[in-house]
């Protein structure tokens, strides 16, 4: 997994880099404008480059989450050989934000607002997660944040459990996706069925051209 930001107004040319979830004590190692941090299994849980556009010069203009291909991976992990970590990347291209289908909805066991949902996001790859929606429900199409997804409140989206339930993702709603003409009432998306094919990835820019009905 790689998860990749770059905010120059807030944080300066650093570009950070998130391989995993916190965990444990965490340690800082900087050599050369490269600080690495592993955990305390010694586990890499990121990078942060310093004068990241020195490294990749297409930064400049880049606010957010930075979706890194091959060739851009391949000169951080130039960078990290040259500063001494043994530690690389690998590019990660799934997109992370797709449309999904809500195929099965059933009563969380000890909530009583929380559903579980087994929600298509492929042609054969179906996923449970948990969702709070007041409008989920069975046979509708929704964006899916899988994991590695960064939302636009920066929080990452992480494989794991809400109250023992497993959930693999997060179904997201207007304001959630900070979406132009997000209605200020909670609820999903719901995305009409002739606007995108369910697992592809979703098409911000024309999302934020939908208006939702009244």
């Amino acid at each position: 997994m790689l998860i990749s930001s770059y905010n120059p107004k807030e944080m300066g040319d650093i570009l950070v880099v998130i391989t995993a979830p916190d965990s444990g004590d965490q340690t800082s190692t900087v050599k050369d404008g490269v600080a690495q941090i592993t955990n305390d299994k010694g586990q890499l849980l990121g990078y942060n480059f310093l004068a990241a556009s020195t490294i990749l010069p297409e930064l400049k203009g880049e606010n957010g989450q930075v979706f890194l291909d091959d060739d851009q991976v391949a000169k951080l992990n130039a960078k990290l050989t040259a500063a001494g970590f043994d530690q690389q990347l690998t590019a990660d291209a799934a997109p992370k934000f797709v449309v999904g289908y809500v195929e099965k909805l059933e009563d969380y066991p000890k909530s009583d607002h929380l559903k579980i949902t087994q929600t298509r996001i492929g042609a054969d790859q179906t996923v449970q997660i948990v969702c709070g929606s007041p409008n989920v429900e069975e046979g509708i199409r929704v964006v899916v944040a899988r994991p590695g997804a960064m939302m636009p409140d920066g929080k990452i989206i992480w494989p794991g459990a809400l109250m023992g339930v497993e959930s693999d993702g997060m179904l997201c709603g207007f304001r959630e996706l900070q979406l132009k003409n997000a209605p200020d009432e909670k609820g999903l998306w719901i995305i009409p069925d002739d606007w995108q094919e369910v697992g592809e990835a979703v098409d911000f820019d024309r999302a934020n051209t939908f208006f939702p009905a009244k």
